[in-house]
């Protein structure tokens, strides 16, 4: 965990967490790892990277960009082809008027 959280309160919030994921029959898992998974789908969803930093605790966006830049091909592809799909792809002609049609 970061350092903001002293050592006595880490191995309780892992003994909580351990004992809710043993009861929830779910697999082994750490607290780290959930701190990724939370970061990932909020990259995925679209959540600024500065927003994700600060939400990480980490003292840069670069940090965040650097740790997770292999889910960042992934949101540019989806950039890329949102914004494509605003491009008009077709002219046609209404009430003597030259529209361009989007997809």
């Amino acid at each position: 965990m970061d350092g903001g959280v002293d050592k006595a309160a880490e191995i309780e919030i892992n003994t909580q967490l351990e004992r809710h994921r043993r009861a929830a029959g779910l697999p082994p898992i750490r607290l780290h790892d959930l701190q990724h998974v939370a970061a990932t789908l909020m990259l995925a969803a679209g959540i600024d990277l500065k927003v994700v930093q600060e939400t990480l605790g980490h003292s840069s966006w670069v940090i965040t960009r650097d740790t997770y830049t292999s889910v960042l091909p992934e949101l540019a592809r989806s950039a890329a082809e949102a914004t494509v799909a605003l491009v008009p792809r077709r002219k046609h002609q209404v009430d003597g008027c030259f529209r361009w049609e989007v997809k």
